[in-house]
């Protein structure tokens, strides 16, 4: 069972929504996936196309910036660090 998401509100434009740069993973994920079932239907006429083309693709950079984020803090929480000449420390133990 899936639950519809509903798209953002549409202006004469074409679709508005909260700004991508605002939105966690998972909502701009949710309405990513919204859009691309509603440009899959192909029903929508050319402009609304155009506007949920562009909505889709500022969503799908959003997502890749925040894994790229999360990738990057997992390799500096795996790569280990040398003692800090500020600290003093002597990696010998002497």
């Amino acid at each position: 069972m899936s639950t519809s998401i509903p798209m953002p509100a549409s202006d004469a434009d074409g679709v508005t929504g909260p700004d991508p740069s605002t939105l966690g993973y998972e909502q701009a994920r949710d309405e990513l996936v919204e859009i691309v079932r509603h440009l899959e239907g192909g029903e929508a006429p050319l402009e609304a196309t155009m506007a949920l083309w562009e909505r889709g693709e500022a969503l799908a950079a959003r997502c890749r910036r925040i894994l790229d984020d999360a990738q990057a803090r997992l390799d500096r929480a795996q790569t280990p660090t040398a003692p800090s000449a500020a600290t003093g420390s002597d990696p010998t133990g002497d």
